[in-house]
């Protein structure tokens, strides 16, 4: 490549590219039309691509170009959150977190570290995502999300994981359940009552249907929902029993639902940091990060 890719030049194109016309782009870029052509030239002979149609009326995007426009939005966000974040690092006055943090977890890990990051550093929002497991590893790989809180899946190059916590597979049932008084459980208690289980795709039903496959274990799968809450809300009607991860259970003195430990094999998943390899950290997040980590390891020396 005889050129290097330049700011201006992304920031010329993506502007061409939504508003249709480079008479309006060279407007809002405060250029002439012939140097925002010049712009839009280089750019193509860097890449040794066609980006944009040319018409008399309007410019459109090649399939290329299409493609090459959300990564050039991506290259800005990034460049501009650099900046940013070198201000941020001085400073620490405003800014925004994106947390992509599966349901569960975010009341658990969040809430504390939340509550003393803001008494820190006030004036930096906190967005948080509360989404599936596979969602929230998706806008983590996407820069979407500054960082995720999420279940161990299989690793990918995408993505870094560190481990924090095991989270125990329980039963959640009614207190007024025969199986509630019952002392030690078995499988085979459990295959006589209608069990609500999430939907298939959830990496909660996989982990659970991964560890009872080998055991020759069938339970009476009654019910099916989308979300763990809606499994609760069905086992606090009477409907049947649900097994699910203890962070999932409301406290120990709720007036209805309590749980029970399940027999071997035990199951569990493993609640874990997610960063992206792809997308560098905000120092605003890091210092998140950091407070999370240490707040968490204070956690875990603590006894239950």
């Amino acid at each position: 490549m005889q050129h290097r890719l330049e700011f201006l030049d992304l920031q010329a194109f993506v502007q061409v590219a939504e508003l249709g016309t480079f008479h309006e782009a060279a407007n809002r870029l405060h250029l002439s039309q012939p140097a925002l052509s010049r712009r839009i030239q280089k750019l193509e002979e860097v890449l040794e691509v066609t980006l944009l149609e040319r018409t008399t009326r309007r410019t459109r995007l090649t399939p290329i170009g299409i493609d090459f426009l959300a990564k050039a939005r991506r290259m800005l966000d990034e460049y501009e959150s650099s900046i940013m974040g070198i201000r941020d690092l001085a400073t620490h006055q405003k800014g925004t977190i994106t947390i992509a943090c599966l349901p569960t977890a975010a009341f658990y890990f969040l809430p504390s570290v939340i509550r003393e990051f803001n008494t820190a550093w006030p004036g930096i929002r906190i967005r948080i995502l509360d989404v599936s497991a596979h969602e929230g590893l998706e806008k983590v790989i996407r820069g979407e999300a500054d960082f995720g809180i999420n279940m161990f899946s299989a690793q990918t190059p995408e993505i870094s994981f560190t481990p924090l916590l095991k989270d125990p597979f329980v039963l959640a049932l009614r207190s007024d359940h025969p199986l509630a008084g019952k002392q030690h459980l078995e499988w085979s208690d459990l295959e006589q009552v209608r069990l609500i289980t999430v939907s298939r795709d959830s990496g909660n039903r996989t982990l659970l249907d991964n560890a009872l496959a080998p055991t020759g274990i069938h339970l009476n799968s009654f019910y099916e929902v989308q979300h763990l809450s809606t499994s609760l809300g069905l086992v606090e009607s009477g409907l049947g029993v649900a097994i699910l991860p203890r962070m999932a259970m409301p406290g120990p003195d709720h007036k209805t639902l309590c749980t029970k430990q399940l027999p071997p094999p035990y199951i569990h998943r493993t609640i874990g940091l997610v960063r992206s390899n792809a997308h560098s950290l905000s120092a605003t997040a890091q210092l998140f990060i950091n407070m999370l980590l240490e707040r968490w390891a204070e956690e875990a020396v603590s006894p239950e």
